[in-house]
């Protein structure tokens, strides 16, 4: 991402909406996948750390982050709790191969160009039984200038992703989009950037205290359907994948 950007996530992604409801989101979605105790835990582009202290409540924890700023941040909000390495995918990987038993990468994918060769990578990191979580960015046709100022490469949608996956040797065991509820308003602000012509990510920054609230509150209720069924479309998806 830009410099920029995850200056912008360090500030805001303890209280930010999206960053919170996600967090919550996930943690419903791990805690359905019967993980080994003290399961080994890898977070992959973990930016400046916001994820570990949620992913710590279901094992030990690794992360890899590529950019310097980022590591420094995370490393310092998490007091150097856990083993943030600097890494990148595919080609520099810190750790070995089949050491754990997830690994996670969430709003990660979308920012690398090799996006095959890195989910070949992080499934050889995989222990026997082990399985890839990750969430990205749904539907090309919503690329925006968001999308350009966080440097995203490309968004996803469910048939590219089971594509992706039957390319690395990999079969989705569940996909679901996410971010439902909000999916209306989204579309709307990214029609009315490309009418204005907007260079800045929408939704940059944090909202208004109540509107930060209200937005939590409908985003993050989602976790209770999701933790029993899918959703039809959403701003997001995520996927659970294991080695064939």
């Amino acid at each position: 991402m830009s410099p920029d950007a995850y200056l912008e996530m360090a500030e805001t992604e303890a209280t930010h909406w999206w960053f919170r409801g996600r967090r919550e989101i996930v943690a419903t979605i791990l805690s359905g996948l019967a993980l080994p105790r003290d399961a080994s835990i890898l977070e992959i582009g973990a930016g400046t750390g916001g994820n570990l202290a949620m992913l710590s409540q279901f094992g030990k924890i690794s992360a890899v982050e590529m950019d310097g700023t980022a590591l420094r941040l995370a490393r310092e909000k998490t007091l150097d709790a856990y083993d943030i390495r600097s890494g990148r995918c595919p080609d520099d990987m810190p750790f070995p191969e089949h050491s754990f038993d997830l690994v996670c990468l969430l709003d990660c994918l979308e920012h690398i160009a090799d996006d095959a060769g890195s989910l070949d990578c992080a499934a050889r990191l995989l222990k026997a039984g082990g399985a890839v979580f990750l969430t990205v960015p749904a539907y090309q046709w919503l690329w925006s200038a968001h999308d350009v100022f966080l440097h995203h490469q490309r968004r996803y949608s469910k048939r590219s992703l089971h594509a992706l996956a039957n390319r690395c040797g990999m079969h989705v065991e569940r996909v679901s989009y996410f971010n439902t509820v909000l999916f209306p308003l989204a579309v709307a602000a990214r029609v009315s950037d490309r009418l204005s012509g907007n260079q800045k990510a929408t939704g940059a920054g944090l909202p208004p205290r109540p509107l930060n609230h209200a937005l939590h509150r409908l985003f993050s209720t989602e976790r209770h359907w999701l933790a029993r069924r899918s959703l039809p479309f959403g701003i997001s998806l995520m996927a659970i994948l294991r080695t064939s």
